[in-house]
């Protein structure tokens, strides 16, 4: 499904609350434009939607240390959560392991998903440029960037990630 899709879908879903509440079932209210502007903050594989700011993995460093590695262990070595950083080459072996470096597809596809549900006490909590530089941080662990690079709306969808011919496309029929 794309994100126009979801989108239609989910603004059906919220009219279709707006009318039950209309006709006395109290389930919600129809959304504003700008409720469902504040909800659309999807980043694409190519780097449509995403903001301006930037960071590098040195002020990533600093970031994850005090908003991640509670969770993802030093370095983003894993424990008590998942293991974000090595694994490159173990997909095809008998104990495979996920991580960024080795399993995600596009590095957009990390910023999304920081901006949207990180740190998990605290989602959408970080900056855009924090989440620039956590992403640039765990790209550099990865040995995917250089410790000099810098990641923005530019350079991020230009990130060419290990196992980005990894998946097999959707094709609805």
């Amino acid at each position: 499904m794309s994100m126009r899709d979801r989108l239609l879908a989910a603004t059906f879903g919220l009219v279709l609350c707006g009318a039950a509440s209309a006709a006395g079932q109290n389930l919600g209210h129809v959304a504003t434009p700008d409720e469902i502007a504040a909800w659309d903050i999807s980043i694409g594989p190519d780097g449509s939607g995403l903001p301006a700011g930037s960071g590098t993995p040195r002020q990533g460093e600093a970031v994850f240390a005090a908003k991640c590695a509670a969770c993802h262990g030093e370095n983003g070595g894993g424990k008590p959560n998942d293991r974000l950083v090595g694994g490159q080459g173990t997909l095809a072996g008998d104990a495979p392991v996920k991580t960024i470096g080795s399993y995600w597809p596009y590095a957009t596809t990390i910023f999304d998903c920081v901006r949207r549900a990180m740190p998990l006490n605290e989602s959408k909590s970080l900056t855009d440029d924090e989440v620039y530089a956590v992403v640039a941080y765990l790209l550099q662990q990865n040995r995917i960037i250089e410790e000099g690079d810098v990641m923005d709306a530019r350079t991020l969808p230009q990130v060419r990630m290990p196992n980005r011919d990894g998946f097999i496309p959707f094709s609805a029929k």
